[in-house]
């Protein structure tokens, strides 16, 4: 008998001849021919008692939607960076979806759906029969059935952490088997008891696999037509709903494949998307037979070609273009803030991502994401024949964190095959943290030197007090921490400008003279005013403390900036700077929303007083010198809005910053070798010379945003911050000259030789200095040598005339003698005054006049006359 002539009493007849091999078998007949007995238990047999006494509560899990990323364009609306989905799918309302769409489902998949109690006979044998014979089950499912089992798949495999529980799970909610369709049947009928036929129909169609990763009807209409759910048309639904039947082999993005008919032949003509088209032909067939459409609208529909218009999803950072990195960046926020230590193979946060629609608002600023784009693109290639080149601009909002900009000169892909192909591409972000998918770090050079200057008015110091700015060997560092630095450092000054106060030294960046500042100040001090800043190492350790290096501590030399930190650690320690010492950390997501509706918080912002508003005005005042002149001059962007900045370049100018900030603004920029060893002092790139890059990117960044956001003055420094400090100088007469220079330079200041001089300390010791008495540390001291002519003068006064005379003239001196008349018999021939006083320094055959007193015998009291002329 063909199959096409069998009757419904020849398929039961051939089901009950198998009831006696399984009592499951007899309950899958018995419940799918009379289900209302079964949910009254009128057939009170060992099958139905078994059927009754399965689970009927299924629980609905949340389906797997995708997640947007989206920022803000000028006009505030929003603008899609990337969609991320393990299923492509987006749920929709019963308004939202076409009525064609529906009628096509009940037309196509289960024509009595209204009408069965969730379990339809005729469809439930047809594929008893087929579970018997081991054959797949072909169709035959109730659309309340199809719904079940799509609920327990989406309900295994969200569960699932790994691809084989994914797997697995799968294989269990599909494996063919009496006892897997028996639950199903079970759950089914419990499902019409529970809900409306309508939402049924509605859960089927959000749920349902319309090939390859494309779940619901929403994401078929826009993957396949590119329109929505609620605009297609008869035979667009009817395609869709065809491919339910077979999703691999009736999908519409496989024109080619066999199983979708490209073989078919009609009248002489290869016809793509035959099997699709019969199906949907079917289908369309059926909505006329239930009169669902018109006979115009059917031949209408039956008449056109498929002709999808495929739509290709985007899914993954990679399709975020110039934004990839940040939208990399959003990604390793929501797995680090979400991710569960505890559960170390869930992985919450990609689920999260993957699962949960969900709408996430970052702080993006796309005008000022496009200029650092452009920049970056306009000076910095993406590769370089001579090294790996490597830049990124990042901008943060001082008083908020929020991140504005993140740019690289770099395709991001995570394609390992991709990525060995060339280096124009990474999946590194050089921006951030190794632990936000960043490197491990970049050295920062003088733009570290910051935190030197912050330290240095924490401790009460001023912006003009002097030091010694010379290069020199320091040997000693003050570190409360560890113990007292001992060593040898001589770091090499960049040019040939020299700085004695905090001003200059920020100005021209000069090392000795950070040297000189940090030498008097607490290493672990400077550490510590860094680390309250927000700076720690890309690699997770605490500065000068690498990960996997516990007893590695800051060295002097990180002065200098030879931490490896991430720009966008150094952009939000500017932005603090700028925002009165309060440093906020950096955020990247305004708000998240889930498809239910449900607000998640993403991380805050902490803001924390890292120096004192006063410090912080004097650091803001130095750092706006290096505009006026300083290293900083060529970015100034012209814009009349002040900004505080600091350039870094690392040793043979590996890695060359310019870092800055308004008080709405802050930017770091960097360029440098990502590996490789190049000197940008000794390259042109074909935008200029390479070593000035980062001066021709930073402007152009910040003049669109002093546009945007303004600017404001910064704080007036308290005049205290500009006292000068005066201290002892140094007694080093009668020294020798290396031990005078040796207390002159250990009390801070410069020494320097004057030649001989006469003096009566010893031949070949210290006369004195110049200056004497006090002086701003740093002051050059002139230190003179005692060339032992000059004598000091004894003391003759009370001496008769001849004695002081004869004692003067061996001293080596010539004498003058004056009289003066006395009433005083006793100072009669007695010198009773000499100049220059007794003690003075005298050269050898200076004269010295001595008064000598006369007894008045009538002339008027107080005349002298002169006697004698010695020598």
């Amino acid at each position: 008998m063909s199959a096409e002539k069998r009757t419904m009493s020849d398929a039961a007849g051939g089901i009950l001849g198998f009831v006696g091999m399984s009592v499951l078998a007899g309950v899958l007949v018995t419940a799918a021919v009379t289900p209302a007995l079964a949910v009254t238990g009128m057939a009170a047999n060992n099958g139905i008692t078994m059927f009754e006494n399965l689970p009927a509560y299924l629980e609905i899990g949340e389906l797997s939607q995708k997640t947007d990323v989206y920022a803000t364009r000028s006009d505030g609306s929003q603008a899609l960076l990337a969609s991320f989905f393990d299923e492509n799918r987006e749920e929709v309302a019963w308004d939202a979806i076409s009525q064609y769409a529906k009628d096509a489902a009940v037309a196509g998949e289960d024509p009595r759906f209204y009408e069965h109690g969730g379990v339809d006979i005729q469809g439930t044998l047809r594929g008893a029969v087929s579970t018997f014979t081991g054959k797949d089950v072909q169709g035959g499912s109730s659309i309340t059935q199809q719904y079940v089992k799509n609920v327990l798949i989406n309900n295994g495999v969200n569960k699932a952490t790994t691809e084989e529980e994914k797997q697995a799970a799968y294989d269990a909610a599909t494996e063919v088997s009496p006892e897997r369709k028996l639950k199903e049947m079970r759950y089914a009928i419990a499902l019409e008891k529970k809900f409306k036929k309508n939402d049924i129909l509605l859960g089927y169609l959000n749920i349902a696999a319309f090939g390859g990763r494309v779940y619901g009807i929403e994401s078929a209409a826009q993957y396949y037509f590119g329109t929505t759910a609620a605009n297609l048309t008869i035979a667009q639904a009817a395609s869709l709903i065809a491919i339910v039947n077979n999703p691999d082999n009736l999908r519409l993005d496989r024109p080619d494949s066999e199983e979708n008919g490209a073989a078919t032949v009609v009248d002489g003509e290869a016809v793509p998307y035959a099997a699709n088209k019969a199906r949907r032909d079917y289908i369309i067939d059926k909505m006329y037979e239930y009169g669902k459409i018109t006979k115009e609208e059917r031949d209408a529909s039956i008449a056109e070609p498929v002709t999808p218009n495929i739509k290709e999803p985007s899914t993954g950072c990679q399709t975020a273009a110039g934004s990839a990195f940040f939208c990399d960046y959003v990604t390793w926020v929501i797995k680090n803030q979400f991710d569960d230590p505890a559960t170390p193979d869930v992985n919450e946060g990609s689920v999260l991502l993957k699962q949960r629609g969900l709408q996430i608002y970052t702080t993006l600023d796309l005008d000022l994401q496009n200029k650092a784009e452009t920049a970056i693109a306009e000076q910095i290639p993406f590769s370089d024949p001579r090294f790996d080149v490597g830049s990124v601009a990042v901008s943060v909002q001082p008083g908020t964190g929020r991140i504005l900009a993140m740019a690289q000169n770099k395709k991001f892909s995570a394609d390992p095959e991709v990525l060995a192909s060339s280096n124009e591409y990474s999946s590194l972000n050089y921006s951030t943290d190794f632990d936000y998918g960043g490197s491990s770090g970049l050295q920062p050079g003088s733009t570290f030197k910051v935190f030197t200057l912050a330290e240095w008015l924490n401790e009460g110091h001023s912006l003009n007090e002097t030091f010694n700015g010379s290069r020199r060997t320091f040997t000693t560092f003050p570190d409360s921490c560890n113990g007292t630095w001992s060593g040898s450092f001589n770091p090499n000054n960049d040019d040939g400008n020299t700085a004695n106060n905090a001003v200059d030294a920020t100005k021209y960046s000069v090392n000795s003279s950070f040297m000189s500042m940090a030498s008097q100040l607490d290493l672990c001090k400077i550490k510590e005013t860094a680390q309250a800043f927000g700076v720690r190492r890309a690699d997770g350790g605490d500065l000068g403390t690498p990960a996997g290096h516990p007893d590695w501590t800051f060295q002097p030399s990180a002065v200098l900036g030879t931490e490896e930190v991430s720009p966008l650690a150094m952009a939000t320690a500017f932005a603090g700077i700028a925002n009165g010492g309060v440093t906020c950390t950096p955020i990247a997501i305004e708000k998240i929303v889930a498809a239910d509706g449900e607000e998640i918080a993403p991380p805050k912002s902490t803001c924390t007083q890292s120096v004192t508003g006063q410090v912080a005005a004097a650091m803001d005042y130095a750092m706006q010198q290096t505009f006026n002149g300083g290293t900083a001059a060529q970015s100034d962007p012209g814009t009349g809005i002040p900004h505080i900045g600091k350039t870094g370049t690392t040793d043979f100018a590996k890695d060359t910053w310019m870092i800055g900030s308004s008080t709405k603004v802050a930017t770091a920029v960097w360029v440098g070798n990502v590996t490789g060893d190049a000197n940008l002092r000794e390259l042109d790139f074909p935008s200029g010379y390479a070593a000035s890059a980062r001066h021709r990117i930073w402007p152009q960044i910040m003049a669109v945003a002093d546009a945007k956001y303004g600017g404001d003055a910064f704080p007036e420094p308290d005049p205290s911050a500009f006292r000068q400090v005066l201290v002892d100088v140094p007694q080093v007469a009668g020294l020798s000259l290396d031990a005078a220079k040796q207390a002159i330079e250990a009390a801070g200041f410069q020494f320097a030789e004057g030649g001989e001089r006469d003096s009566d300390q010893p031949k070949g010791t210290v006369a004195g200095t110049d200056p004497s008495g006090q002086a701003g540390r740093g002051t050059v001291i002139t230190v003179f040598i005692s060339n032992g002519k000059v004598s000091t003068v004894p003391d003759v006064q009370g001496l008769d005339a001849a004695t002081a005379q004869s004692t003067l003239e061996q001293a080596g001196f010539k004498v003058q003698v004056k009289e003066q008349d006395v009433t005083d018999p006793a100072q009669d021939g007695i010198v009773i005054s000499q100049s220059p006083d007794a003690g003075s320094a005298a050269k050898a055959g200076d004269r010295i006049t001595i008064t000598v007193g006369k007894l008045n015998g009538g002339g008027a009291p107080g005349t002298g006359n002169t006697t004698g002329n010695s020598g």
